[in-house]
């Protein structure tokens, strides 16, 4: 039997195989609202054969979007777009949703990659103040962000909290913290972004705390049916920044406060970063994670064929494979992937008529 397309448990939620849709911003939300487009990109995602599709990093708070563009669940009004949307996905899809909470911090208020994706003065329009761990600007050019406060870290808890419960409301199995990519919990956790002087820097203990925090937070707000993971950078790519060790010390501590796997990614916080890419070139991050906790690891990142997925899992390294760009090229991935497996995958009924003649058994009819 195919290793890609085994169940595999994250908490409470069994997936039906272990291909998963990566967060991808589309910054292409209007006040943080969901709209159409959303209804046909997830729509499309969703008839894709994969194990769960994961949302957009969708901001906890306004001013925690990356940009003016970006995807919310922060008010009624934003959970009500959401709600609306994932309607219509859920109508002709059974594929498990999830979404990533996600405050962007210093990272925050720049333009659509398309338009540039440069910083936004605070004062032009589609522009806002920053926050971050210390008053470190990302970039030059970038505007200085003011450092979080004790009362400001307290209420991103609580909307990382309040969020939760907005997901749990309509219908979501799982909340993704995002602690990765240079966004405001990683700002945190970098000595490289934080040179705070409170319990909340110097110390890796210190700059652990406040991912920890917004972990608890959100498991303690919604009910034991919602699986939480996280998911890290594993690595800043820079000289004396975040790094493995430190990433394996933060998995323990996640898996100790009820995280259900780590997502594992990488780099995003510094313009230093110096990546070295190939296939699978964050797969050894992964590895070396997976081997000090028990909970389920993700691993994602230049990982484009079949076989390569499938050994992946095989040999141990991970226990599921997310894709991202590569099923925004290819959104029958999946298929493709079970049809060179020898798997088997249950399309929309809709669907059962472009079966290849190759392929023959590859979609089982729907059950009566």
């Amino acid at each position: 039997m195919s290793a890609l397309f085994s169940p595999l448990a994250l908490g409470s939620l069994t997936l039906a195989n272990r291909i998963v849709i990566a967060p991808m911003c589309q910054y292409s939300a209007e006040n943080g609202l969901a709209n159409d487009w959303h209804r046909i990109h997830l729509g499309t995602l969703s008839q894709s054969g994969a194990g769960l599709l994961i949302l957009e990093a969708t901001a906890v708070e306004p001013r925690g979007r990356i940009s003016h563009a970006d995807l919310g669940l922060y008010d009624e009004a934003t959970e009500a777009a959401l709600a609306d949307v994932l309607a219509s996905v859920r109508r002709y899809s059974p594929m498990p949703l999830g979404v990533q909470l996600a405050h962007a911090g210093r990272k925050a208020s720049t333009a659509k990659p398309w338009e540039g994706g440069g910083s936004i003065a605070a004062d032009a329009p589609n522009g806002w103040p920053t926050v971050s761990a210390s008053a470190l600007p990302y970039d030059v050019g970038h505007a200085t962000p003011q450092a979080l406060d004790a009362a400001g870290i307290d209420a991103v808890v609580e909307a990382f909290a309040a969020s939760a419960r907005r997901a749990e409301r309509i219908g979501l199995e799982l909340i993704e913290i995002h602690a990765a990519h240079g966004y405001l919990l990683h700002q945190f956790l970098s000595p490289l972004s934080n040179q705070r002087d409170d319990d909340y820097g110097g110390s890796l203990e210190n700059r652990m705390r406040l991912t920890l925090r917004v972990l608890d937070a959100v498991r303690a707000a919604v009910s034991p049916a919602v699986t939480v993971g996280v998911r890290i950078s594993a690595t800043d790519w820079v000289e004396g920044g975040w790094d493995v060790a430190q990433s394996i010390a933060l998995s323990r501590k996640l898996q100790a406060h009820g995280a259900a796997y780590v997502h594992v990614s990488s780099g995003g916080l510094d313009p230093r970063q110096q990546i070295t890419l190939g296939p699978g070139y964050q797969v050894p991050m992964a590895e070396a994670i997976r081997a000090q906790v028990e909970i389920p690891v993700i691993a994602v990142g230049l990982i484009t064929e079949p076989a390569q997925a499938e050994a992946i899992l095989a040999e141990g390294r991970a226990d599921a494979i997310a894709l991202a760009r590569g099923i925004l090229y290819d959104p029958r991935w999946p298929w493709h992937a079970a049809a060179e497996l020898g798997a088997q995958l249950h399309p929309a009924p809709q669907y059962l008529r472009c079966e290849p003649r190759q392929a023959r058994g590859l979609f089982a009819a729907p059950s009566a």
